[in-house]
């Protein structure tokens, strides 16, 4: 589970709850037609610029992002030095026997170990970069669109009940309780702009971006590989991807085999 989302979730909720109460009662923010058009529409017009299976696959991502744990990338880097001195103890054949999660750390050794020369192992796994780039797009393009969409339904929902309060002028006891409604709308399409569909769009893209770095930590491993670089040689050159910070010291018992 990632604690940092479920606590801004949580904390941002419950500060705008206590807000609510603090202020008064909390039956005056619900309002049932207000939340069909806010939520209804955002889910029309998200599914009028997208699939229906994108618009599902992108709250599935959503909903798997939040509970998978971020792969360390030191651990990446850890795992190719014991790749390359595993080939180099006992050749490139080796490499298709490893076991991995990884679906593209597998595709690249599996290459390595079939012959594939230095080209071909560069073009295939470009091709599995840009083409996890362009899925994920998608899935944060749908996010962002949701968080464009519900604000303006919120202001349209304000303008359906501007135009009931106008027809009940001739009552002034109706106004003030119709104004309330009519802004309430305006408040759910902010409050699911604000509170989720933007930080989700933002959460997909802090994982990708993680992902990607991972990826080319493996890229340009497998490519350290065939060069034949020694472990040290590709410590350096891997962990280039990992800031100074949090980068983690080699150590010599890596360099015992892949595990």
């Amino acid at each position: 589970m990632d604690l940092a989302s479920l606590f801004g979730i949580l904390s941002g909720l419950g500060l705008i709850i206590t807000a609510i109460l603090l202020g008064g009662s909390a039956d005056s923010f619900i309002n049932g037609p207000g939340l069909m058009i806010v939520f209804g529409g955002t889910i029309a017009a998200t599914l009028l610029t997208f699939s229906f299976r994108d618009v599902i696959s992108a709250f599935k991502a959503a909903f798997y992002v939040f509970l998978e744990k971020r792969i360390d990338p030191n651990d990446v880097v850890t795992t190719m030095i014991r790749l390359t001195n595993l080939s180099r103890r006992k050749g490139l054949v080796e490499l298709c026997r490893i076991k991995s999660e990884s679906g593209f750390l597998l595709k690249a050794a599996n290459l390595i170990a079939d012959g594939s020369t230095e080209e071909e192992v560069r073009r295939s796994l470009q091709i599995e970069v840009q083409t996890l780039k362009s899925r994920h797009h998608e899935v944060q393009d749908i996010f962002k669109k949701m968080g464009t969409y519900s604000p303006a339904f919120g202001m349209l929902g304000t303008l359906v009940g501007l135009v009931k309060m106008l027809s009940r002028l001739q009552d002034p006891s109706n106004i003030g309780p119709a104004m309330a409604v009519a802004l309430l709308t305006t408040f759910y399409g902010s409050l699911m702009a604000t509170m989720f569909f933007l930080p989700v769009a933002g959460k997909l893209r802090s994982r990708t971006q993680a992902e990607i770095i991972n990826m080319n930590i493996m890229f340009e491993g497998a490519l350290s590989i065939l060069e034949n670089n020694n472990p040290i040689m590709v410590y350096e050159k891997l962990s280039s991807y990992i800031s100074v910070k949090k980068r983690r010291p080699m150590q010599k018992k890596i360099g015992a085999g892949y595990e």
